[in-house]
Protein backbone atom coordinates (compact mmCIF):
# COMPACT_ATOMS: atom_id res chain seq x y z
CA UNK A 1 0.00 0.00 0.00
CA UNK A 2 1.34 3.36 -0.93
CA UNK A 3 0.22 6.99 -0.65
CA UNK A 4 -1.44 7.40 -3.96
CA UNK A 5 -3.39 4.25 -3.41
CA UNK A 6 -4.84 5.23 -0.51
CA UNK A 7 -5.85 8.58 -2.35
CA UNK A 8 -7.33 6.90 -5.10
CA UNK A 9 -9.32 4.67 -2.98
CA UNK A 10 -10.82 7.58 -1.06
CA UNK A 11 -11.22 9.25 -4.30
CA UNK A 12 -13.43 6.63 -5.97
CA UNK A 13 -15.45 5.32 -2.10
CA UNK A 14 -13.81 2.04 -2.64
CA UNK A 15 -14.73 0.57 1.23
CA UNK A 16 -16.22 -2.69 2.18
CA UNK A 17 -18.61 -0.32 4.23
CA UNK A 18 -18.90 3.05 5.27
CA UNK A 19 -19.79 2.43 8.73
CA UNK A 20 -17.11 4.94 9.81
CA UNK A 21 -15.90 5.61 13.11
CA UNK A 22 -12.98 7.96 14.87
CA UNK A 23 -10.35 5.87 16.82
CA UNK A 24 -12.30 6.79 20.02
CA UNK A 25 -15.66 4.89 19.14
CA UNK A 26 -17.08 8.41 17.25
CA UNK A 27 -19.41 8.00 14.28
CA UNK A 28 -18.58 9.65 11.15
CA UNK A 29 -20.98 10.65 8.62
CA UNK A 30 -19.14 11.74 5.02
CA UNK A 31 -21.33 13.43 3.12
CA UNK A 32 -18.48 14.94 0.75
CA UNK A 33 -15.49 13.30 0.59
CA UNK A 34 -13.83 16.58 -0.94
CA UNK A 35 -12.10 17.49 -4.54
CA UNK A 36 -8.60 15.51 -4.95
CA UNK A 37 -5.47 17.74 -4.51
CA UNK A 38 -2.58 17.20 -6.85
CA UNK A 39 -0.97 20.37 -5.42
CA UNK A 40 -0.18 21.51 -1.96
CA UNK A 41 -1.78 21.28 1.12
CA UNK A 42 -4.31 18.92 1.75
CA UNK A 43 -5.39 15.76 -0.12
CA UNK A 44 -8.86 16.42 -0.58
CA UNK A 45 -10.39 19.95 -0.80
CA UNK A 46 -14.33 21.63 0.35
CA UNK A 47 -15.46 18.02 2.05
CA UNK A 48 -17.59 17.88 3.89
CA UNK A 49 -18.69 15.40 7.71
CA UNK A 50 -21.56 15.11 10.24
CA UNK A 51 -19.33 14.70 13.52
CA UNK A 52 -20.99 15.06 17.56
CA UNK A 53 -23.75 16.19 15.91
CA UNK A 54 -22.31 19.04 13.78
CA UNK A 55 -22.09 19.32 10.27
CA UNK A 56 -18.30 20.60 9.22
CA UNK A 57 -17.33 21.89 5.88
CA UNK A 58 -13.42 21.58 5.44
CA UNK A 59 -10.28 19.86 3.77
CA UNK A 60 -9.82 15.91 4.55
CA UNK A 61 -5.65 14.70 4.80
CA UNK A 62 -4.95 11.24 4.37
CA UNK A 63 -1.86 9.46 5.58
CA UNK A 64 -0.63 5.68 5.99
CA UNK A 65 0.12 6.25 9.69
CA UNK A 66 -1.07 8.73 12.02
CA UNK A 67 2.46 9.75 12.74
CA UNK A 68 2.85 11.21 9.27
CA UNK A 69 1.09 13.66 10.55
CA UNK A 70 4.57 14.74 12.36
CA UNK A 71 7.12 13.76 10.01
CA UNK A 72 5.22 15.55 7.06
CA UNK A 73 5.41 18.44 9.26
CA UNK A 74 2.00 19.42 8.86
CA UNK A 75 2.06 21.07 12.62
CA UNK A 76 1.97 24.39 12.29
CA UNK A 77 1.48 24.60 9.12
CA UNK A 78 -1.44 27.08 7.73
CA UNK A 79 -2.34 25.17 5.10
CA UNK A 80 -3.44 22.48 7.32
CA UNK A 81 -5.42 24.81 9.60
CA UNK A 82 -8.92 23.93 8.23
CA UNK A 83 -8.53 20.20 8.27
CA UNK A 84 -11.57 18.62 9.55
CA UNK A 85 -10.73 14.91 9.34
CA UNK A 86 -7.42 12.60 9.53
CA UNK A 87 -7.86 9.48 7.91
CA UNK A 88 -5.25 7.24 7.92
CA UNK A 89 -4.61 3.19 7.29
CA UNK A 90 -3.22 2.64 10.68
CA UNK A 91 -4.06 4.88 13.55
CA UNK A 92 0.01 4.44 15.28
CA UNK A 93 -0.04 7.18 17.72
CA UNK A 94 -2.56 10.18 18.77
CA UNK A 95 -1.87 13.47 17.49
CA UNK A 96 -2.63 15.89 20.40
CA UNK A 97 -2.55 19.12 17.72
CA UNK A 98 -5.51 17.43 16.18
CA UNK A 99 -7.26 16.32 19.81
CA UNK A 100 -6.94 19.63 21.09
CA UNK A 101 -8.72 21.19 17.63
CA UNK A 102 -11.45 18.56 18.19
CA UNK A 103 -10.34 16.79 14.49
CA UNK A 104 -11.10 13.27 14.59
CA UNK A 105 -9.12 10.66 13.56
CA UNK A 106 -10.52 7.69 10.85
CA UNK A 107 -8.92 4.11 10.74
CA UNK A 108 -9.31 2.70 7.32
CA UNK A 109 -7.88 -1.10 6.93
CA UNK A 110 -11.03 -2.36 8.44
CA UNK A 111 -13.02 -0.56 5.38
CA UNK A 112 -10.38 -1.73 2.74
CA UNK A 113 -10.73 -5.19 1.00
CA UNK A 114 -7.24 -7.37 1.24
CA UNK A 115 -7.92 -8.78 -2.31
CA UNK A 116 -8.12 -5.30 -3.46
CA UNK A 117 -4.26 -4.37 -2.26
CA UNK A 118 -3.18 -7.85 -3.62
CA UNK A 119 -4.53 -6.86 -6.92
CA UNK A 120 -2.95 -3.32 -6.79
CA UNK A 121 0.53 -4.98 -6.08
CA UNK A 122 0.30 -7.69 -8.82
CA UNK A 123 -0.36 -5.13 -11.19
CA UNK A 124 2.50 -3.22 -10.25
CA UNK A 125 5.12 -6.39 -10.39
CA UNK A 126 3.95 -7.72 -14.01
CA UNK A 127 5.76 -7.16 -16.94
CA UNK A 128 3.46 -8.54 -19.45
CA UNK A 129 1.62 -6.73 -22.44
CA UNK A 130 -0.81 -4.65 -19.84
CA UNK A 131 -0.46 -5.33 -15.90
CA UNK A 132 -4.01 -6.20 -14.94
CA UNK A 133 -3.48 -8.81 -17.92
CA UNK A 134 -4.79 -11.60 -15.71
CA UNK A 135 -7.27 -10.12 -14.25
CA UNK A 136 -8.31 -8.17 -17.40
CA UNK A 137 -12.11 -8.45 -18.18
CA UNK A 138 -13.41 -6.82 -21.92
CA UNK A 139 -16.93 -6.63 -19.81
CA UNK A 140 -15.48 -4.29 -17.62
CA UNK A 141 -14.71 -1.83 -20.10
CA UNK A 142 -16.78 1.89 -19.23
CA UNK A 143 -18.88 2.52 -21.81
CA UNK A 144 -18.50 5.42 -24.31
CA UNK A 145 -14.33 4.36 -23.94
CA UNK A 146 -12.82 4.65 -27.08
CA UNK A 147 -15.02 8.23 -27.56
CA UNK A 148 -13.37 9.20 -24.45
CA UNK A 149 -10.03 8.10 -24.90
CA UNK A 150 -9.65 8.91 -28.62
CA UNK A 151 -10.68 12.55 -27.60
CA UNK A 152 -8.10 12.55 -24.77
CA UNK A 153 -5.58 11.70 -28.17
CA UNK A 154 -6.75 14.36 -30.00
CA UNK A 155 -6.57 17.05 -27.43
CA UNK A 156 -2.89 16.31 -26.94
CA UNK A 157 -2.40 16.63 -30.44
CA UNK A 158 -4.36 19.70 -30.81
CA UNK A 159 -1.71 21.43 -28.26
CA UNK A 160 1.22 20.28 -30.55
CA UNK A 161 -0.61 21.77 -33.50
CA UNK A 162 -1.54 24.86 -31.62
CA UNK A 163 2.06 25.23 -30.39
CA UNK A 164 3.17 25.27 -34.26
CA UNK A 165 0.62 27.57 -35.06
CA UNK A 166 1.60 30.07 -32.72
CA UNK A 167 5.39 29.71 -33.85
CA UNK A 168 3.77 29.97 -37.58
CA UNK A 169 1.57 33.09 -36.89
CA UNK A 170 -1.62 31.17 -37.52
CA UNK A 171 -0.34 29.80 -40.56
CA UNK A 172 -2.65 26.57 -40.58
CA UNK A 173 -1.56 25.93 -44.45
CA UNK A 174 1.90 25.81 -43.63
CA UNK A 175 1.49 23.52 -40.25
CA UNK A 176 -0.80 21.29 -42.07
CA UNK A 177 2.37 20.93 -44.51
CA UNK A 178 4.82 20.22 -41.67
CA UNK A 179 2.09 17.33 -40.01
CA UNK A 180 2.10 16.07 -44.10
CA UNK A 181 5.85 15.95 -44.39
CA UNK A 182 5.78 14.07 -40.64
CA UNK A 183 3.01 11.29 -41.74
CA UNK A 184 4.91 10.98 -45.22
CA UNK A 185 8.33 10.21 -43.58
CA UNK A 186 6.75 7.29 -41.22
CA UNK A 187 8.41 6.73 -38.18
CA UNK A 188 12.25 6.01 -39.42
CA UNK A 189 11.75 9.45 -40.78
CA UNK A 190 9.08 11.54 -39.61
CA UNK A 191 11.33 13.94 -37.65
CA UNK A 192 14.28 14.73 -40.65
CA UNK A 193 10.54 15.49 -43.11
CA UNK A 194 9.01 17.77 -40.66
CA UNK A 195 12.58 19.66 -39.85
CA UNK A 196 12.93 20.02 -43.60
CA UNK A 197 9.36 21.17 -43.78
CA UNK A 198 9.60 23.73 -40.52
CA UNK A 199 12.90 25.06 -42.43
CA UNK A 200 10.58 26.11 -46.10
CA UNK A 201 9.11 29.19 -46.24
CA UNK A 202 5.51 27.68 -47.13
CA UNK A 203 4.89 30.56 -50.17
CA UNK A 204 7.66 29.07 -51.56
CA UNK A 205 5.99 25.57 -51.30
CA UNK A 206 3.01 27.42 -53.23
CA UNK A 207 5.05 28.82 -55.90
CA UNK A 208 6.68 25.89 -56.69
CA UNK A 209 3.24 23.42 -56.45
CA UNK A 210 3.02 24.57 -60.16
CA UNK A 211 5.64 21.94 -61.21
CA UNK A 212 6.40 18.76 -59.46
CA UNK A 213 9.87 18.86 -61.00
CA UNK A 214 10.88 22.43 -58.71
CA UNK A 215 9.49 20.68 -55.71
CA UNK A 216 11.18 17.47 -56.43
CA UNK A 217 14.50 19.33 -56.78
CA UNK A 218 13.48 21.48 -53.69
CA UNK A 219 13.14 18.51 -51.23
CA UNK A 220 15.83 16.08 -53.01
CA UNK A 221 18.38 19.37 -52.75
CA UNK A 222 17.93 19.99 -49.26
CA UNK A 223 18.28 16.16 -48.76
CA UNK A 224 21.97 16.37 -50.03
CA UNK A 225 21.34 14.04 -52.66
CA UNK A 226 22.31 16.05 -55.56
CA UNK A 227 25.54 16.87 -55.23
CA UNK A 228 26.88 14.31 -57.13
CA UNK A 229 24.16 13.59 -60.25
CA UNK A 230 23.74 9.98 -61.57
CA UNK A 231 21.90 10.14 -64.55
CA UNK A 232 20.22 13.31 -66.64
CA UNK A 233 17.04 13.39 -64.82
CA UNK A 234 19.35 14.01 -61.69
CA UNK A 235 21.48 16.72 -63.08
CA UNK A 236 17.90 18.42 -64.19
CA UNK A 237 17.11 18.48 -60.88
CA UNK A 238 20.36 19.77 -59.88
CA UNK A 239 19.84 22.47 -61.84
CA UNK A 240 16.63 23.59 -60.86
CA UNK A 241 17.45 23.67 -57.27
CA UNK A 242 20.92 25.68 -57.65
CA UNK A 243 18.39 27.93 -59.36
CA UNK A 244 15.78 27.69 -56.41
CA UNK A 245 18.58 28.28 -53.96
CA UNK A 246 20.00 31.50 -55.36
CA UNK A 247 16.61 32.56 -56.58
CA UNK A 248 15.03 32.42 -52.74
CA UNK A 249 18.21 32.45 -51.31
CA UNK A 250 17.61 29.50 -49.41
CA UNK A 251 19.79 28.96 -46.17
CA UNK A 252 22.81 26.29 -46.11
CA UNK A 253 20.81 23.39 -44.53
CA UNK A 254 20.87 19.79 -44.90
CA UNK A 255 19.00 16.94 -43.76
CA UNK A 256 19.97 13.43 -44.38
CA UNK A 257 16.77 10.55 -44.34
CA UNK A 258 17.50 7.32 -43.40
CA UNK A 259 16.64 3.96 -45.74
CA UNK A 260 17.95 1.81 -43.50
CA UNK A 261 14.98 -1.02 -42.37
CA UNK A 262 12.38 0.44 -44.97
CA UNK A 263 11.25 -1.23 -47.17
CA UNK A 264 11.84 0.27 -51.01
CA UNK A 265 7.58 1.65 -50.87
CA UNK A 266 8.79 3.21 -48.11
CA UNK A 267 11.97 5.11 -49.35
CA UNK A 268 12.61 8.34 -49.02
CA UNK A 269 12.59 8.89 -52.35
CA UNK A 270 9.54 7.76 -52.99
CA UNK A 271 7.65 9.59 -50.72
CA UNK A 272 8.97 13.03 -51.14
CA UNK A 273 8.05 12.63 -54.46
CA UNK A 274 4.26 11.33 -53.41
CA UNK A 275 3.96 14.34 -51.32
CA UNK A 276 5.47 17.04 -54.58
CA UNK A 277 2.68 15.15 -56.51
CA UNK A 278 0.03 15.71 -53.37
CA UNK A 279 1.27 19.32 -53.22
CA UNK A 280 1.00 19.75 -57.69
CA UNK A 281 -2.65 18.42 -57.79
CA UNK A 282 -4.41 19.95 -55.43
CA UNK A 283 -3.31 23.88 -55.10
CA UNK A 284 -5.92 24.53 -52.24
CA UNK A 285 -4.73 21.55 -50.64
CA UNK A 286 -6.21 23.17 -46.59
CA UNK A 287 -9.54 24.43 -47.76
CA UNK A 288 -10.46 20.64 -49.90
CA UNK A 289 -8.91 18.51 -46.92
CA UNK A 290 -10.44 20.69 -44.15
CA UNK A 291 -14.10 20.95 -46.10
CA UNK A 292 -14.56 17.21 -47.19
CA UNK A 293 -17.31 15.93 -46.14
CA UNK A 294 -16.60 12.45 -45.73
CA UNK A 295 -13.52 9.30 -46.05
CA UNK A 296 -14.71 9.34 -49.48
CA UNK A 297 -14.23 12.79 -50.42
CA UNK A 298 -10.69 12.54 -48.55
CA UNK A 299 -9.68 9.51 -50.07
CA UNK A 300 -10.62 10.74 -53.56
CA UNK A 301 -8.22 14.12 -52.73
CA UNK A 302 -5.22 11.29 -52.51
CA UNK A 303 -6.37 8.85 -54.99
CA UNK A 304 -4.19 10.32 -58.26
CA UNK A 305 -1.23 10.77 -56.11
CA UNK A 306 2.06 9.31 -57.41
CA UNK A 307 5.84 9.12 -57.89
CA UNK A 308 6.83 11.05 -60.83
CA UNK A 309 8.19 8.56 -63.68
CA UNK A 310 11.49 8.51 -63.02
CA UNK A 311 10.39 6.18 -60.36
CA UNK A 312 8.34 4.28 -62.22
CA UNK A 313 11.55 1.56 -62.60
CA UNK A 314 13.14 2.77 -59.32
CA UNK A 315 13.14 3.80 -55.91
CA UNK A 316 16.62 4.78 -55.10
CA UNK A 317 18.74 7.35 -57.65
CA UNK A 318 20.21 5.98 -60.62
CA UNK A 319 19.39 2.31 -59.91
CA UNK A 320 17.17 0.84 -61.35
CA UNK A 321 14.70 -2.10 -59.93
CA UNK A 322 13.18 -5.40 -61.33
CA UNK A 323 10.06 -4.34 -59.65
CA UNK A 324 8.06 -1.85 -61.84
CA UNK A 325 5.08 0.06 -62.23
CA UNK A 326 4.00 3.58 -60.95
CA UNK A 327 3.48 4.50 -57.26
CA UNK A 328 0.36 5.48 -56.23
CA UNK A 329 -0.39 6.06 -52.19
CA UNK A 330 -1.63 2.70 -51.22
CA UNK A 331 -4.72 2.72 -48.83
CA UNK A 332 -3.38 1.97 -45.84
CA UNK A 333 -0.72 4.44 -46.65
CA UNK A 334 -3.75 7.33 -46.90
CA UNK A 335 -5.03 5.78 -43.52
CA UNK A 336 -2.03 6.66 -42.16
CA UNK A 337 -1.43 10.08 -43.28
CA UNK A 338 -5.44 10.65 -42.50
CA UNK A 339 -5.43 9.44 -38.94
CA UNK A 340 -2.12 11.28 -38.19
CA UNK A 341 -2.27 14.58 -40.05
CA UNK A 342 -5.32 15.71 -41.66
CA UNK A 343 -7.71 14.69 -39.11
CA UNK A 344 -5.80 16.17 -36.13
CA UNK A 345 -5.98 19.54 -38.03
CA UNK A 346 -9.46 19.18 -39.03
CA UNK A 347 -10.60 18.78 -35.21
CA UNK A 348 -7.94 22.10 -34.28
CA UNK A 349 -9.65 24.01 -37.04
CA UNK A 350 -13.41 23.31 -36.40
CA UNK A 351 -13.19 22.57 -32.62
CA UNK A 352 -13.61 25.85 -31.38
CA UNK A 353 -16.38 27.13 -34.45
CA UNK A 354 -18.08 24.26 -34.50
CA UNK A 355 -20.09 22.63 -31.60
CA UNK A 356 -20.37 19.60 -33.59
CA UNK A 357 -16.51 18.97 -34.57
CA UNK A 358 -15.35 16.18 -32.17
CA UNK A 359 -18.47 14.45 -33.11
CA UNK A 360 -17.56 14.88 -36.92
CA UNK A 361 -14.12 14.12 -36.40
CA UNK A 362 -14.96 11.18 -34.38
CA UNK A 363 -16.92 9.62 -37.36
CA UNK A 364 -14.91 10.10 -39.85
CA UNK A 365 -12.30 7.99 -37.52
CA UNK A 366 -14.91 5.16 -37.56
CA UNK A 367 -14.81 5.24 -41.03
CA UNK A 368 -10.69 3.84 -41.22
CA UNK A 369 -10.26 0.95 -40.88
CA UNK A 370 -8.21 0.12 -37.54
CA UNK A 371 -4.33 -0.02 -37.92
CA UNK A 372 -2.81 -3.47 -37.77
CA UNK A 373 0.58 -3.62 -35.34
CA UNK A 374 1.64 -5.51 -32.26
CA UNK A 375 -0.50 -3.21 -30.04
CA UNK A 376 -3.58 -3.49 -31.47
CA UNK A 377 -2.77 -7.16 -31.56
CA UNK A 378 -2.04 -7.51 -27.95
CA UNK A 379 -5.70 -6.02 -26.99
CA UNK A 380 -7.31 -8.61 -29.81
CA UNK A 381 -5.11 -11.29 -28.25
CA UNK A 382 -7.56 -10.15 -24.61
CA UNK A 383 -10.63 -10.41 -25.87
CA UNK A 384 -10.82 -6.45 -26.86
CA UNK A 385 -12.99 -5.90 -29.89
CA UNK A 386 -11.42 -3.29 -32.48
CA UNK A 387 -13.62 -2.49 -35.17
CA UNK A 388 -12.15 0.64 -36.79
CA UNK A 389 -9.21 3.31 -36.59
CA UNK A 390 -11.42 4.56 -33.46
CA UNK A 391 -11.16 2.00 -31.78
CA UNK A 392 -7.48 1.23 -32.47
CA UNK A 393 -6.09 5.22 -31.86
CA UNK A 394 -7.67 4.77 -28.50
CA UNK A 395 -6.48 1.65 -27.26
CA UNK A 396 -2.98 2.51 -28.62
CA UNK A 397 -3.51 5.59 -26.76
CA UNK A 398 -4.15 3.57 -23.77
CA UNK A 399 -1.28 1.16 -23.71
CA UNK A 400 1.40 4.18 -24.19
CA UNK A 401 0.00 6.46 -21.76
CA UNK A 402 -1.59 4.20 -18.71
CA UNK A 403 -0.04 0.41 -19.58
CA UNK A 404 3.32 0.93 -20.61
CA UNK A 405 3.73 3.70 -17.38
CA UNK A 406 1.36 1.26 -15.20
CA UNK A 407 -0.65 4.40 -14.55
CA UNK A 408 -3.62 1.94 -13.54
CA UNK A 409 -4.70 4.56 -10.59
CA UNK A 410 -5.54 7.25 -13.45
CA UNK A 411 -6.89 4.10 -15.86
CA UNK A 412 -10.67 3.73 -16.35
CA UNK A 413 -10.41 0.29 -17.15
CA UNK A 414 -8.26 0.16 -14.69
CA UNK A 415 -10.65 1.82 -11.64
CA UNK A 416 -13.81 -1.09 -13.14
CA UNK A 417 -11.01 -4.09 -12.55
CA UNK A 418 -10.53 -2.64 -9.00
CA UNK A 419 -13.53 -2.76 -8.16
CA UNK A 420 -14.77 -6.11 -9.83
CA UNK A 421 -15.56 -8.88 -7.21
Amino acid sequence: MNEKLLQYLWNFKIFKNFDFKDTSGNSIEIFDFGRWNNDSGPDFLHAGIKFKGLELHGHIELHLKSSDWIFHRHSGNPEFDNVILHAVLVHDIEIQELNDRNVPTLELQAHIDSTLLWKYESLLKENRFIPCEDIFDPGRIPVGFTDETLLKKLDIKSHEIEKALKISKNNYEAVLFQYLAYAFGLKVNAVHFRQMAESIDFTLINKLSQNPLHLEALFFGLCGWLDKPADEQMSLWRREFDFIKVKYNLPPLRFYPKFSKLRPPNFPTVRLSQLASLYHLNQNLFSRLISAAGTAELYHIFSRVKASEYWDIRFNFGKESTVTGEKYLSRDFTDLVLLNAVLPMKYVYTKNSDEDAAEVVISLYRNLAPEKNSITDGWKALGVVIEDAADSQAYIYQHKYFCETKNCLNCSIGLQLLKKE
